[in-house]
């Protein structure tokens, strides 16, 4: 068969060939952007009652495929005017109640807030609600912690238990929908150790761990946190709520 005569054979067949192909990656095109579209209507949207990009960033993370997370400043970013809550709860749920209807007052669909802190069996759980300014001004760290270690003198070692305790409320429409709590155990040191972390994690042992939070690095602290724990029930929960 001359030269000619094959090109007329194997030019149908060639076109064939990528008529075909071509169907099928269109096809294969079409089903992804169906199911990205079904997954996307799938998600239902979450606020998180913060203007913390970081806590955002973890709640984000552990919520992936079940939720889309956004935060207050994301909304306000689009413009939402939302309110500064007060924290004037005597309880973490009582303050995470607080923030999580007050958002969902003026927003739809759910919103996840959450308050935590150090409770200190020696002291009568505090510093509690009040850690984050327990040294006398929001925030410091360096007070808040010599306040504690001023404290904690006096008390010997074996009893000075602790914990790290986080609640979080999930709330819809300005009401409370549930809530979750989670908590690590550990020991307060006088002595500040490590490098890593805040607030109160270089005088925090933490049970099973000899070194202070700050000295187990943030990676560690993450896994084994009171917020993580809180999480994990948080996600739980929406996982038999959506069905995934």
């Amino acid at each position: 068969m001359a030269e000619s005569e094959v090109n007329q054979v194997m030019k149908p067949i060639q076109l064939h060939r990528y008529r075909v192909r071509a169907a099928c990656f269109y096809f294969l095109k079409l089903h992804f952007f169906c199911f990205s579209a079904r997954v996307s209507e799938k998600l239902r949207r979450l606020v998180v009652a913060t203007r913390n990009r970081k806590k955002t960033a973890e709640i984000r993370e552990k919520l992936a495929g079940i939720c889309e997370v956004v935060d207050v400043r994301g909304l306000e970013e689009e413009g939402f005017d939302l309110p500064e809550v007060e924290e004037t709860g005597v309880t973490f749920l009582e303050n995470a109640t607080l923030k999580a209807e007050a958002i969902s007052q003026r927003i739809g669909g759910w919103v996840l807030a959450d308050d935590s802190g150090l409770e200190v069996d020696a002291l009568d759980g505090r510093p509690g609600v009040w850690s984050s300014s327990f040294g006398g001004e929001e925030g410091n760290h360096v007070k808040n912690n010599e306040k504690l270690c001023s404290e904690l003198a006096s008390v010997p070692e074996e009893k000075r238990g602790g914990r790290f305790r986080c609640v979080m409320v999930l709330a819809s429409g300005g009401q409370k929908v549930a809530d979750f709590a989670g908590s690590v155990e550990g020991t307060l040191l006088s002595e500040a150790r490590g490098e890593e972390g805040f607030g109160y994690d270089p005088h925090f042992i933490p049970d099973g761990f000899e070194q202070t939070f700050a000295e187990l690095g943030i990676e560690v602290k993450n896994r084994l946190s009171h917020r993580a724990k809180a999480l994990e029930k948080v996600v739980s929960w929406l996982r038999e709520r959506e069905n995934l």
